[in-house]
């Protein structure tokens, strides 16, 4: 072993294919006969930066390990977002329990136009340009959970063209009844 790795250090990990960041961290605590017992919950997003997304919640007697376990969780339950272009293919609103998220494609160079637990969603999704609202709750882990929904629920037109049979020609198109197109 040279100088080199002995500086280093052997125990290195691996650097991670996911970025993360924690949108919520909350200390809970359960009420029990000789008092109060405290934890904490973290809510922490991973992304890979070229589509794929993943929400955790993990609770623990510190910090450090309820995002660990957060971390955990989140890689385990990742969907993949399709993006046309840096953006979103069209435009989506979903709700979930009190929260409800609006998703809207945005032309280049507008920039990532969101706030508060969606942002994160978003830059570690790999979205360039977005525009986004949320209304009703702001309980940052229902936030970021329809905002996941949303993100996970889109469809691109090849998505469409796929499922329904129907040839799509550089923009969606129905399928006319009675069987013409």
């Amino acid at each position: 072993m040279d100088d080199n790795q002995r500086r280093q250090g052997r125990s290195r990990k691996p650097k991670s294919e996911f970025d993360h960041k924690m949108v919520d961290l909350a200390r809970v605590a359960r009420v029990m006969a000789g008092g109060k017992r405290f934890k904490f919950r973290a809510t922490v997003v991973v992304g890979d930066r070229k589509g794929r997304i993943g929400l955790g919640i993990g609770k623990g007697k510190d910090v450090s390990s309820a995002v660990e376990k957060a971390q955990r969780i989140a890689r385990k339950n990742l969907v993949q977002v399709p993006t046309t272009n840096d953006t979103i293919p069209h435009q989506v609103r979903v709700h979930y329990s009190g929260a409800d998220v609006l998703l809207k494609p945005a032309r280049p160079g507008t920039g990532i136009i969101a706030g508060g637990a969606v942002r994160p969603v978003i830059e570690l999704s790999g979205i360039k340009d977005i525009i986004s609202k949320t209304f009703g709750s702001s309980n940052a882990a229902n936030n970021v959970q329809a905002t996941i929904n949303a993100l996970a629920s889109m469809q691109t037109p090849d998505m469409l063209e796929a499922s329904r049979g129907v040839k799509v020609r550089g923009s969606f198109q129905r399928k006319q009844p009675g069987g013409t197109s």
